[in-house]
């Protein structure tokens, strides 16, 4: 019995503490932004920042390097298989015309 008195002194010395700093916080409380914004945001370079950010967020987001980067090796790749195209085509003109001189020897 006297544990449970004791018990319910705390809780209701607790209870008016929390309900004292409440009432004395209220004004304060009110007097801030509805929506959450306390004005940090507004700031030039912490806009800048953050433009910047989501401009590399996007970079990341859709790929774009991975995209930039695998193009890039498509047309690299092309060019080499032109080159080497043109280098069989200059081999098979040469052995052809190897071929038709043996012919021509016989």
């Amino acid at each position: 019995m006297i544990a449970e008195s004791i018990v319910l002194i705390i809780f209701v010395c607790s209870l008016g503490g929390v309900l004292l700093i409440l009432f004395r916080k209220i004004p304060t409380l009110n007097s801030l932004p509805q929506n959450g914004d306390s004005g940090v945001r507004c700031h030039r370079f912490i806009l800048s920042a953050e433009n910047k950010i989501k401009s590399v967020s996007v970079f990341f987001e859709k790929q774009i390097f991975l995209h930039k980067f695998l193009s890039w090796v498509k047309c690299m790749t092309l060019k080499v298989e032109t080159r080497i195209d043109v280098l069989l085509q200059k081999i098979r003109r040469k052995a052809q015309q190897i071929d038709k001189q043996n012919k021509d020897k016989r």
